[in-house]
């Protein structure tokens, strides 16, 4: 029998089509890109495929989606500035190293989120939290809505350079969209997510408390944990 497709698999396969079409030019910037249902039918995905697909195309500033119009291709970036792209992630020790570039960042982070964060930066936090919910739920990897805590913390410290360094980062950074962590954790997939989960609702629950050592601790804890299950599936990834 065929194995499933995943939809892990197809945001990748629609994401790095996209991103290839519009490296090489054939979507030349500016240019708007297919609209969802011509996605849709070129690779027979769902939406929701799509939209994750879009999503981490703009998290790595390679569209631009203007509401009422549709989305645009944007120009690559200058290839001599500093950037993390897909070659920098071939392997697992690659994604450990930004891992533990983001335990360093993003702890400070939570701390200062913990300090600052006003009544809308908690609305934002509580809205990823339920959408990570509701994604695990959909069977999907909840990339974009844990990339989209992590940014919203990184906004509530009020430190404009925090959340100019995540957007600039984009999804990559998200373990999941370079190893199957799910589906290789010991305990299965959907309690590896609602784990995660878990870790996400200590940190919200520390920033809305501003509790600052809290937040760092819970920060620190989550991306620790996170760069240990890493450690366990390191055979996941072939050799560069």
């Amino acid at each position: 029998m065929a194995r499933p497709r995943r939809a892990r698999g197809l945001v990748n396969e629609v994401m790095e089509s996209l991103a290839n079409s519009i490296r090489d030019g054939t979507i030349a910037p500016g240019e708007k890109l297919p609209t969802e249902s011509e996605i849709v039918a070129r690779f027979d995905v769902s939406r929701t495929v799509v939209r994750e697909a879009i999503s981490r195309l703009q998290a790595n500033k390679l569209a631009e989606t203007r509401h009422g119009v549709g989305t645009f291709a944007l120009a690559p970036q200058d290839t001599q500035k500093f950037q993390i792209v897909d070659v920098d992630l071939a392997a697992v020790s690659d994604v450990i190293a930004v891992l533990e570039l983001r335990i360093s960042l993003e702890t400070e982070a939570a701390g200062l989120a913990a300090l600052r964060r006003t009544p809308e930066n908690l609305t934002k936090l509580q809205e990823m939290l339920d959408a990570f919910a509701e994604s695990i739920s959909a069977d999907s990897d909840a990339v974009p809505s844990d990339f989209q805590f992590h940014m919203e913390v990184a906004r509530s410290t009020g430190n404009r350079h925090f959340a100019d360094l995540m957007t600039y980062l984009g999804t990559m950074i998200i373990p999941r969209t370079r190893v199957n962590t799910p589906n290789s954790a010991p305990e299965g997939r959907l309690k590896y997510l609602q784990r995660v989960h878990a870790e996400h609702e200590s940190i919200f629950n520390a920033i809305r408390n501003q509790d600052a050592e809290a937040a760092r601790a819970a920060m620190r804890t989550h991306l620790s944990n996170s760069k240990e299950r890493l450690k366990k599936t390191q055979n996941t990834l072939p050799s560069p």
